[in-house]
């Protein structure tokens, strides 16, 4: 399957999305399965031609008969998925980072982006990207699209709470920090990233262990680089969202790639 994977071009959208792929149709490709893990990105795809059959934690994609395009929607992912595509499809899809998105759809909580995002021009654009056969031309729709739709808003709160997530302060010193109680972090949290304080922090140490471990000599320092407690802390964490221990993930995924998949 052939995936190729972008950096925003223009400078003002980089704080904002992480980049996007484009996955290109190819009638000679054999069935595709692997396993995608938990991050805390929203991210929203396109794929044109397909039906798509989901349940929890599994995600089948094949070729339909009949004209479409189907857009989907991950903004909560917490729990290792399987992806299995049957056939090839062309694709796009884009990964906002943490409160990226709400700069490009006027939504106030991530439960209301889906439908947001559904009454947009979002799917006609895609339609005409995924139509486009040159990659330059569909990267010059896609950020031309992004740009015009892109304002500021004020998120204070919600990025200084962000940015606390980072450090080593507990839940309970993040609020007083911010004079607000743990509650109301939680609640920023879940209105904004979709899930509660503890979950997004689990989620992002494990994502920075990803990038970090080449550089660790053992999983104990690469555990104290990261934030965990320590060593059977890392390990637990891993086990949880990726249903392996580090040692064999690390084995079979290559983890300096764009898109973290265990090929099965």
């Amino acid at each position: 399957m052939k995936v190729t994977f972008y950096e925003p071009v223009y400078s003002v959208l980089k704080d904002y999305i992480q980049g996007y792929y484009f996955i290109e149709k190819d009638d000679d490709q054999e069935p595709v399965k692997y396993l995608t893990f938990p991050d805390n990105y929203f991210i929203v795809s396109a794929c044109q031609d397909v039906s798509v059959t989901q349940d929890k934690g599994w995600v089948e994609i094949a070729r339909s008969p009949s004209e479409n395009i189907v857009v989907d929607f991950v903004f909560r992912c917490s729990v290792p998925t399987e992806i299995f595509y049957r056939q090839s499809v062309n694709e796009v899809t884009i990964y906002f980072k943490p409160l990226g998105i709400y700069h490009f759809f006027n939504a106030d909580k991530w439960e209301d982006l889906e439908q947001e995002i559904l009454l947009s021009d979002l799917t006609e654009i895609m339609n005409a990207i995924l139509k486009e056969p040159d990659r330059k031309r569909q990267i010059e729709i896609l950020e031309n699209y992004c740009l015009s739709k892109f304002r500021q808003r004020d998120l204070h709160l919600a990025y200084t709470i962000l940015n606390d997530f980072e450090t080593e302060l507990s839940i309970e010193e993040i609020a007083a920090k911010n004079k607000i109680t743990r509650q109301y972090v939680n609640k920023i949290s879940q209105r904004y990233l979709a899930k509660p304080a503890s979950e997004f922090r689990k989620i992002q140490r494990f994502r920075k262990v990803l990038i970090s471990n080449k550089k660790s000599r053992n999983l104990t320092e690469l555990s104290y680089e990261n934030l965990f407690y320590d060593q059977s802390h890392l390990i637990k964490d891993f086990k949880e969202l990726t249903k392996i221990s580090p040692g064999k993930f690390f084995e079979n995924v290559d983890t300096e790639k764009n898109n973290v998949w265990l090929f099965i």
